[in-house]
């Protein structure tokens, strides 16, 4: 089941990234000629690079960011290769590594939950985006629907906004996942807990895992479009 789910879940959510990367590409003339792709990922692979612009704290920030995002990385291919290709749990000196990883990941996390809490809290500005997404997933009258239509081909929030918005949303996510994440394995370590307790504390934190690698791969995505339209 949970192979099965891994599955469908990291397909989907890479599906979803090419389908808006097509839809909604970061430019209007969007070319996809060999040159234009090369020049793509050169500006990408730049952006793991230290701007000269940046603070001593905005320097800090990046550099535990990128930590962060390198321990995922391990964490994520690790531990799902054994679960989803494998179907074998994580052993010998994987499971070190996957120890040291997340030990790392905890500390770095808890460092970007404080330095990132005030950029990412939300304001008055981002209350009409998602009470335009209400409205769309209510489906509220078709008097209604036009108006906010007409609204919203008056007042059109820029593509920008609306992943500066998707960044809070997915952030305060990967904070309130991050809890039963980390308690649910460090609990299942304590001898205290019986057979069925740990069985059910490694379910716990095998499905907080994979939704926090999904969400994780979401907001690494829009960190990636939002900085590429600078």
């Amino acid at each position: 089941m949970f192979r099965t789910l891994s599955i469908i879940g990291f397909v989907g959510t890479f599906v979803g990234i090419a389908v808006c990367c097509v839809a909604f590409p970061c430019r209007k003339e969007c070319r996809w000629s060999p040159v234009e792709i090369l020049r793509r990922l050169v500006h990408l692979f730049t952006l793991l690079f230290l701007e000269q612009k940046l603070s001593l704290v905005g320097a800090l920030r990046k550099l535990v960011y990128l930590l962060a995002l390198l321990c995922f990385v391990v964490l994520t291919v690790n531990g799902f290769c054994a679960a989803v290709v494998l179907e074998k749990s994580v052993s010998g000196y994987w499971i070190m590594l996957q120890t040291t990883a997340g030990g790392v990941f905890a500390v770095c996390l808890a460092i970007l939950a404080v330095m990132w809490a005030g950029r990412c809290r939300f304001t008055q500005s981002d209350c009409p985006w998602l009470q335009g997404i209400l409205k769309r997933i209510t489906r509220w009258s078709i008097q209604t629907k036009i108006k906010d239509r007409e609204s919203d081909a008056e007042n059109q929030k820029p593509i920008g906004h609306c992943l500066s918005v998707g960044q809070k949303i997915t952030f305060w996510l990967l904070i309130f996942l991050a809890l039963p994440l980390i308690l649910s394995i460090v609990s299942s370590m304590f001898v205290f807990f019986g057979t069925d307790w740990q069985e059910f504390l490694l379910a716990v934190h095998r499905y907080t895992a994979l939704v926090f690698a999904l969400v994780a791969i979401v907001h690494t995505y829009l960190m990636i479009r939002f900085k590429m339209k600078e």
